[in-house]
């Protein structure tokens, strides 16, 4: 049976290994080998909050005469939202506003007679001073009949009330929670490694899970510090001012495209 020269298997492994040598170092085929991406999509969940939101109370003792909005109801700024009985403080008030009228007409009476050096100096100090004194009572009363009404400190809904027409509270009860659902921002807790990768305006995408439509959101600030036991950062986003039908507390998902 013939024998077969190895040399040309030889031969064809040598041209094979100088062929794949100069394939990795021909700079032109190195411009088609595949980059690693320089950015990766990450997410971070987060929350609606509103930036008007509070809990109004009482600022005196009284008797609740009058809430006009129940749970859920609009108002507007400047709106009536609890009256007190005020009769007891109006009464209060109509009788400094006597007592400084007739301490006013008193200085001035004291004054004519100075005048004629019917009386001396110190008269006329001392009716000064109980003009001022009863001036003040007066004011004290006006700020005690103005607290009998609770008017809203912007346009919002009522989230819960606490108390009820009719009740008497003491002062510092807490009396409705309001909300304003046009000032909503997005509060997220993102890793601190993130931190030299976010600047303000930069946009990210923010998906309720309520509606389950993206929304386009911006980068509005950064905390003030980093939590020393979880390493994150909070970041408060903005919606634009077009967007609809969100509501605060609302959850759902942040996306970004951050730079590796």
């Amino acid at each position: 049976m013939p024998r077969h020269s190895p040399l040309p298997t030889l031969f064809g492994l040598l041209i094979v290994a100088f062929s794949s040598l100069a394939c990795a170092e021909d700079p032109l085929l190195d411009s088609l080998t595949p980059v690693a991406t320089q950015s990766a999509e990450r997410q971070v969940r987060g929350v609606l909050r509103a930036h008007n939101q509070a809990v109004l109370s009482s600022e005196l003792p009284g008797r609740i005469i009058e809430m006009p909005f129940s749970d859920g109801q609009k108002f507007n700024k400047g709106d009536v939202l609890v009256r007190f009985d005020c009769s007891a403080y109006q009464a209060q008030l109509n009788a400094a506003q006597a007592a400084a009228r007739a301490t006013r007409e008193e200085l001035n009476h004291k004054k004519q007679l100075a005048a004629l050096n019917s009386v001396g100096r110190f008269e006329v100090a001392l009716a000064e001073a109980r003009q001022a004194q009863a001036q003040a009572e007066t004011q004290v009363y006006q700020v005690q009949v103005k607290r009998c009404s609770v008017t809203a400190p912007f346009n919002g809904r009522v989230v819960l009330r606490r108390a009820q027409p009719h009740e008497s509270v003491a002062s510092g009860t807490p009396l409705l929670d309001v909300v304003d659902n046009g000032t909503l921002e997005i509060y997220l807790l993102v890793p601190s490694s993130w931190l030299s990768r976010l600047q303000p305006e930069q946009t990210f995408d923010f998906t309720p899970d309520e509606t389950g439509k993206p929304i386009k959101a911006k980068v509005k600030r950064l905390g003030a510090r980093i939590d020393e036991g979880s390493q994150t950062l909070l970041l408060i986003g903005s919606l634009p001012d077009d967007v609809q039908g969100l509501l605060a507390g609302m959850s759902g998902t942040a996306q970004f495209q951050v730079t590796e």
